[in-house]
């Protein structure tokens, strides 16, 4: 029996002594990627416009379809022509930049320094956030070879008609009947968005467009056609005649093919003077900036992000 008593007690103390080890467990964190890793997880950042929030602009990322990071410098597809084909696919060189502890400052060759706080949203999309106008950019981060480079170019036909200083038109089918539009041969289609202005011209095939004489300025309008991505509908506003509604085709980076549905005729456009959106020269061969801008689909709202930097 004493025995059992000792051998009981023993077995009491040895369990209240295990009970009374505290064990702490040490998780070690994953290192936090740094900026400039996040900034070459992908080959494309996609500016998604209108998603910014706030009332101030960046000019170069106004310009921008997309943004990439190579080394130190700054590329950009600012225009719709040549899309997924110019530079690679990466565009044009715009800048530099220089990343670190989540800020990222970029050097212009137009705009100049511009300044940004960087905000991993999710596992593709980051904010830039511009604290001297409280504005703040997203961008969708995609490799070359799954971007849909097709889907930006139809998305945003309106600035591709932008892109050439005037449409010439080379081609009239010989079904259709006649109509009032068969006199126009030139039309250009100014900066503003998806509905600006147009003007167009009956001057003769051939002509110096710089020396065009425009007859008319009125607005048009761009729109889609249901379960169609690659048909677009134009809509020219004339006073003088009634609008003008047509089918738009898009035969390649430089050709277009207006389609006539009220008289059955189809029209081929070429464009003359191609405008690349990033810079052009002057007569004294100085660098200046061209003024296409994109625009919001939406009205601008407040930026909930706190300005740290201040």
């Amino acid at each position: 029996m004493k025995t059992i008593k000792l051998l009981f007690a023993f077995a009491i103390s040895a369990t209240l002594f295990t009970s009374c080890i505290i064990e702490e467990n040490y998780i070690e964190e994953e290192p936090r990627i740094s900026i400039n890793q996040l900034l070459n997880s992908y080959e494309l950042w996609y500016v998604d416009i209108n998603k910014t929030v706030g009332y101030g602009s960046t000019p170069f990322l106004q310009k921008a379809f997309t943004l990439s990071f190579r080394n130190g410098n700054v590329y950009a597809n600012n225009n719709i022509v040549g899309l997924g084909n110019t530079g690679g696919g990466f565009g044009i060189n715009v800048g530099t930049y220089d990343a670190y502890d989540m800020i990222l400052d970029i050097y212009h060759v137009i705009d100049g320094y511009e300044t940004f706080d960087i905000y991993q949203v999710d596992n593709n999309t980051i904010e830039l956030y511009n604290p001297n106008n409280d504005t703040s950019y997203f961008l969708n981060g995609y490799q070359r070879s799954n971007f849909d480079y097709d889907f930006v170019f139809y998305d945003n036909i309106h600035y591709f008609l932008q892109e050439y200083k005037a449409w010439e038109k080379t081609y009239t089918s010989n079904y259709g009947a006649i109509n009032e539009f068969d006199n126009e041969n030139y039309l250009q289609f100014l900066a503003g968005g998806n509905d600006s202005e147009f003007r167009s011209s009956q001057d003769a095939n051939g002509k110096n467009v710089t020396n065009l004489y425009w007859d008319y300025t009125g607005l048009y309008g761009v729109g889609n056609v249901t379960n169609n991505m690659y048909l677009k509908t134009l809509t020219l506003d004339y006073d003088y005649f009634d609008n003008e509604y047509f089918e738009l085709s898009v035969i390649n980076d430089g050709k277009i093919e207006l389609y006539h549905p009220a008289s059955g005729t189809a029209y081929e456009f070429v464009g003359r003077g191609y405008i690349q959106f990033m810079k052009t020269t002057d007569t004294k061969g100085k660098t200046v900036t061209t003024e296409k801008l994109r625009k919001e689909r939406k009205d601008k709202i407040e930026n909930p992000r706190e300005n740290t930097r201040v």
